[in-house]
């Protein structure tokens, strides 16, 4: 398990908690993410301003950091683990066959450090440790010899304090803007004849490996330590999906699977909109159980590579002890469950019931029961509802009202002839248990019609095409299964309504996240046709203001057609001042709507 303190901190009683049901599951590792823009949060004695003032920022946001404006509450915040409790938790963790791994963030995520020692990064100007979450382009200068001297000097420190054969060194999310404009690293990137910035961060991670081998330690890097070039004998920790991690393996690169998708615990488990804040994204109890570790597509030497698998807890929306133990409990024992049993092994309903007599180990922490509330799913003509709490039935209505016991009883797919809100509500015997569900379904011409598309979705957003028409709209969480996402590429999409209808109002939701890499479109064009050959403009957009869901629903001239359009041009790669920036954007769309 992951653990960021540098957003939030927890004290060194909830760690050792923490680590105690770690033990007792066989997780026998602990990442401590110790150092990023927010916060430095390890004492080290040779550079005492760490202490004084990386490790403290003047405030911190309040809400959701895709909120516009930013809210602060003007609080100043921080501290660190000094090496006398450094020393305890790692002898608390050993003493339970768990080994803990340190995490010193570079070449990115280096505000906080800049924060107190200006001259390492490639502008020298004044810094502020980062009050809000993000991708920030002030990081280590790499054509400064300080910067260098100034990390061995840490990892010194850092190498007496845990006896752990690795070090991880971040490696992550690491913009290469200052370093295109800063004389240093293109002097550096000439004496080393390296191709470019990438080859930079190449020469960066490599000149640290070399450092740390010769101290007799290895390295870990997040996956984008694959840019430029790999460091020689770097393991790889794969998070931005599978791909990382299946390259790796083919350069026979030992590999730690940890893909955002699957095993992010700082990520939504339920759909309920009482569930508290979390960072975005959705990762239920059970998706998370189903995750198969070992990719496919490796064969038999190249899986010899997967070392292991993680999950992490990212801690910018967990601020107390409780709301952490809610995220990371009790999700993190089917991480232990996924990576200690053979596939075949597994069974999603036989791990619920020994869950369920093992919940008592749990005594103390404020774990999460949301794997047990209602789940919908919507099938052709129809919606499933399903719940994994024994001994309940499933009670619901289709007019706005709250389910009662009297309500109508859930006992097949539920059909729907028009629009309709879903309310349910789980009951054991007279009395209900657990949350409301609501789920509103749009019905209009285009449900669950034949649709094509030019372009398939990338990535974690490689979603079933007909995601597209099933009348869910699009919610905040992006990775709930609801978008489709192309990276770099074109939306084209054409829906068959069968036979020529009469066509008054056409729509679709883009997605507006530009911290997630998400842009809207370049132009949106809505066009109509009889024979799927020649077809006819009948709405254009170019502006999507909106920071979160745009929603492109507009009112045409009345036309008769049977095939409807939709093109939207992707925003390509992200320029310059946005997080980002070089990469391809993301076109994230959902929910056709023809009326």
């Amino acid at each position: 398990m992951h653990l960021d303190v540098a957003r939030n901190m927890f004290s060194v009683a909830a760690i050792k908690k923490w680590l105690d049901v770690l033990a007792f599951y066989k997780i026998n590792t602990f990442h401590w993410h110790l150092t990023d823009d927010q916060g430095w949060r390890i004492e080290i004695k040779k550079y005492p301003l760490l202490q004084k003032i990386s490790a403290f920022r003047k405030e911190t946001l309040i809400g959701h950091k895709r909120a516009n404006p930013h809210v602060f509450d003007g609080k100043r915040y921080g501290g660190f683990y000094s090496q006398e409790e450094v020393k305890d938790i790692v002898k608390y963790a050993a003493d339970r066959q768990i080994t803990t791994v340190p995490e010193i963030e570079m070449p990115g995520h280096a505000r906080a450090v800049l924060a107190g020692y200006p001259n390492l990064g490639c502008t020298g100007v004044r810094y502020e440790t980062a009050t809000f979450w993000g991708v920030f382009d002030d990081v280590f200068c790499a054509g400064n010899e300080e910067t260098f001297n100034f990390l061995e000097g840490v990892l010194d420190e850092v190498i007496m304090l845990f006896p752990s054969k690795y070090i991880h060194i971040g490696g992550d999310e690491c913009p290469k803007t200052k370093w295109h404009d800063c004389p240093k690293c293109q002097k550096r990137i000439k004496e080393e004849k390296l191709k470019d910035e990438h080859g930079l961060q190449s020469y960066f991670i490599s000149r640290m490996e070399k450092y740390l081998n010769g101290k007799g330690k290895k390295i870990i890097g997040w996956d984008e330590i694959l840019e430029g070039g790999l460091a020689p004998d770097a393991t790889v920790m794969s998070w931005t999906g599978l791909s990382g991690g299946i390259a790796a393996a083919k350069l026979k690169h030992d590999v730690i699977m940890t893909p955002e998708k699957f095993v992010y615990l700082d990520y939504y488990q339920s759909l309920n909109k009482s569930e508290q804040t979390a960072a975005g994204g959705y990762l239920p109890l059970r998706k998370l159980y189903d995750y198969e570790p070992m990719p496919a597509e490796l064969n038999l030497t190249e899986q010899s590579y997967i070392k292991g698998i993680q999950a992490n807890v990212w801690s910018e929306y967990m601020s107390d002890v409780q709301k952490a133990e809610y995220m990371i409990f009790p999700r993190i024992i089917a991480l232990a469950e996924i990576g200690w049993s053979k596939k075949e092994y597994k069974n999603y309903p036989d791990f619920l019931t020994r869950l369920n007599g093992s919940l008592k180990f749990l005594k103390g922490i404020n774990y999460s029961t949301s794997f047990y509330e209602i789940v919908g799913q919507p099938v052709p003509n129809g919606f499933v509802l399903e719940t994994d709490m024994p001994n309940t039935e499933i009670r619901y209505t289709l007019n706005g009202n709250e389910p009662t016991r009297n309500s109508k009883k859930y006992t097949s797919n539920i059909k729907l002839e028009k629009s309709a809100t879903i309310k349910s509500k789980l009951f054991k015997g007279r009395y209900p248990v657990g949350k409301l569900y609501e789920q509103q379904i749009i019905k209009n011409l285009a449900s669950d019609k034949i649709i094509s598309l030019k372009n398939l979705g990338n990535g974690n957003y490689s979603v079933d095409k007909q995601v597209l028409v099933n009348g869910i709209l699009g919610s905040p969480l992006y990775n709930n299964g609801e978008w489709l996402g192309l990276s770099g590429t074109d939306f084209e999409a054409v829906v068959d309504l069968g036979t020529d209808k009469t066509i008054h109002e056409i729509g679709i939701n883009v997605l507006n996240y530009q911290w997630q890499k998400m842009h809207p479109p370049k132009e949106l064009i809505m066009e109509v046709s009889a024979d799927n050959i020649s077809f006819k403009e009948v709405f254009r957009q170019t502006k999507f203001s909106v920071e979160g869901i745009n929603t492109a629903l507009h009112k045409i001239n009345p036309v008769k057609a049977r095939y409807v359009r939709i093109k939207a041009a992707n925003a390509g790669i992200i320029p310059d001042g946005f997080y980002g920036a070089g990469t391809k954007a993301w076109l994230m769309v959902d929910e056709i709507i023809v009326n």
